[in-house]
């Protein structure tokens, strides 16, 4: 995190803002209450920085002032409302104060704990603002959940969440990662959660929105994001909801052949389950924020260009905090109860049945178990060479599983769910879960290219080896070389003999 600053009250933050003489705006909010303009009232001044509040919760008025949406807590809508009252304070106030003035306008389109229903509290937040009189305007949006369980505190959680973007606006604007800790002043992650954020104007000109969402996992106030294959960074209820989800983890660094084939080979399968058939499939390719720390610190431009890489095949990319699988599937389960595939190696099965990562939990490693397999879930395994296997056991990676070692197979056999080794006390766990086709084998995968890592395939590109460019997509080893990725520079070219 960024060095630790005093932190203001909200009421403060309100106040400050409203003794600013050049900062005018609109309030405009759905859902909630006005929570956010009551903060500005309640501060003291607030005639020196409201031009108007309005809450339109009636559909048809809403619609008759914003035009329709396809949902009323959307991106959609609170672009609308932005447009709208924006357009409104310009078009009223422009002449008569705009050389002095720095217009701005907060809106809002919240669903909070409803009265006879127990609905999902999030919501959309926005500021259109102009940084000095008469500039082009920037914006700051983002989506947020709500933890309170009564709808009292997720108003009160809404107005302190509104006035820390507004004043993250106009104080903290050239300071992207105190601006997205600031969204959760004096309230905290146990109550708010920001998924997604997205930052757009001049005053924005050099900020890269992926890694402004990659903060938001970092310092905690998300446990995941997610790109599409242009970069965009895209918000998960909207790309999960009600879909079936195929995802692998990986490094991807660089993404493989064996990557894209691990992920083409599950997604021909799960397309064939009862439980899939005919529904929509969400692809995701996952990395977690334990691997993009490997190093100790943060590299922004690695991470920037796995994301480049996996966009170029045109996948959609996923950034998690959670290490664990259970919690993964767990996170998935907010949003869909269709089928969910999770895609990996044998080297990652086997750290799944590695009981130490559960101790923390009061039921160990079948509780995660218990969390991750329920409600139509399957693991998809991809084989590994023999060889590769050997290897990867005599790093100790893992506790060696049950009295296997590897040499009891021919050299050309490979690995699969079916024969791999775990524990002997775990055999019975996997054997129910394998006859059940909770794990099953992945088919008709290249055989070829099983030998592939990416790690081996990283020591290549910077050994200036070009044997790395067959251990690729085409598409990938293009961009590479173009954009120098990942260490990469041209090979010295041979001096000439002399005859």
């Amino acid at each position: 995190m960024s060095e630790k600053k005093e932190l203001l009250t909200t009421n403060r933050k309100a106040l400050t803002i409203n003794l600013d003489e050049r900062k005018y705006g609109t309030f405009a909010e759905i859902g909630a209450g006005q929570e956010v303009a009551r903060v500005f009232f309640q501060a003291g001044g607030a005639s020196g920085t409201v031009a108007k509040t309005i809450s339109a919760y009636d559909m048809t008025f809403s619609d008759a002032i914003y035009g329709k949406a396809p949902r009323y807590v959307s991106r959609e809508r609170i672009g609308l409302m932005l447009d709208h009252e924006y357009n409104l304070l310009i078009e009223r106030l422009g002449a008569q104060r705009g050389e002095r003035t720095s217009f701005f306008v907060f809106a809002d389109t919240v669903a909070t704990k409803g009265f006879k229903s127990n609905n999902d509290a999030h919501g959309w937040l926005g500021i259109r603002f102009q940084t000095e009189p008469g500039s082009a305007p920037s914006d700051i949006l983002l989506h947020v959940r709500m933890w309170d369980k009564d709808a009292v505190l997720q108003q009160e959680a809404l107005g302190i969440a509104g006035t820390n973007l507004i004043y993250a606006a106009f104080y903290y604007r050239d300071d992207p990662k105190r601006l997205i800790e600031s969204l959760v002043d004096n309230l905290g992650i146990q109550r708010l959660e920001v998924d997604m954020l997205k930052l757009n104007g001049p005053a924005f000109a050099q900020v890269d929105n992926r890694l402004m969402a990659l903060y938001l996992v970092q310092f905690g106030l998300t446990n995941a994001v997610m790109f599409g294959p242009q970069g965009e960074v895209l918000q998960p209820s909207e790309v999960l909801y009600k879909k079936a989800i195929l995802v692998e983890r990986g490094s991807f660094r660089p993404v493989t052949h064996v990557n894209v084939d691990m992920l083409n080979c599950a997604t021909s399968q799960l397309v064939q389950e009862p439980d899939a058939k005919g529904k929509d499939i969400v692809v995701l390719m996952e990395i977690t924020m334990n691997n993009l720390l490997a190093a100790g610190e943060l590299d922004a431009q690695d991470f920037l260009q796995r994301v480049d890489l996996l966009g170029e095949l045109g996948f959609t990319t996923m950034i998690s905090n959670y290490s664990e699988y259970y919690r993964l599937t767990s996170y998935f389960r907010r949003y869909t109860k269709e089928m969910i595939g999770v895609v990996m190696g044998i080297n990652n099965l086997l750290e799944i049945f590695n009981e130490k990562y559960y101790e923390h939990l009061e039921g160990g490693i079948l509780e995660s178990f218990g969390r991750m397999f329920r409600n139509a879930v399957k693991l998809y395994i991809y084989p590994m060479r023999q060889e590769a296997y050997d290897r990867y056991l005599s790093t100790g990676a893992v506790a060696t599983p049950g009295s296997h070692v590897g040499h009891a197979f021919a050299a050309n056999v490979l690995i699969t769910a079916k024969n791999v080794h775990v524990a002997d006390h775990l055999r019975n766990l996997y054997d129910y879960l394998l006859e059940n086709h909770y794990i099953d084998c992945i088919v008709g995968f290249d055989r070829d290219v099983l030998g592939i890592f990416s790690r081996d395939v990283l020591g290549r590109i910077r050994d200036k080896d070009p044997s790395w460019e067959q251990m690729v997509p085409s598409t990938v080893a293009t961009a590479i070389k173009k954009r120098r990725l990942f260490g990469y520079s041209e090979p010295t070219p041979a001096l000439p003999t002399v005859p």
